[in-house]
């Protein structure tokens, strides 16, 4: 859910409207690094009852911690391992209505009970992941994960 006195309509025109802005926000910016930044900080500006949201990024086949909003995280996700190294090792986003019940779970944050993870991959090759947590059980939608596949779609174009 947006903060909707931001930005009003549906939650697709509002989702289009973060990706707008975050496709002016990167505008000219080659820094990866600063690119991640700034898009962690606009997606948790943005969203609500989310405790967690950032990006790891693939190297030597395992996920590294990069920027984010939130408390301190687990550094290293091997491939293939919780929700993240899954997501990252299938290359397809998975939207858990409950961690707790998920095979394998890693608990980097207690508070965190559901949890959206994307893939960011760029010609063909993994990059990393979009990682989002909540205190809520089944907070994401197919709306949500649709948005932010298109949130992820323009952040691959800046990086």
């Amino acid at each position: 859910m947006f903060q909707t006195q931001k930005y009003g309509g549906t939650l697709k025109e509002q989702y289009d409207f973060l990706s707008k802005q975050l496709n002016a926000l990167l505008d000219g910016e080659k820094d990866v690094i600063a690119n991640l930044s700034n898009a962690a900080a606009l997606l948790n500006q943005f969203l609500q009852d989310i405790n967690w949201v950032g990006f790891y990024i693939w190297k030597d086949g395992e996920l590294v911690l990069g920027p984010f909003q939130g408390l301190p995280a687990c550094v290293r996700i091997p491939g293939g391992k919780g929700v993240c190294g899954t997501a990252a090792s299938e290359r397809r986003t998975l939207r858990v209505k409950d961690v707790h019940q998920f095979p394998g779970h890693i608990a980097c944050d207690a508070a965190s009970n559901s949890e959206i993870v994307i893939p960011i991959v760029m010609d063909g090759e993994l990059f990393g992941v979009l990682d989002i947590d909540s205190p809520l059980k089944d907070r994401f939608t197919a709306e949500d994960q649709a948005g932010l596949e298109l949130f992820v779609n323009i952040l691959a174009q800046h990086l």
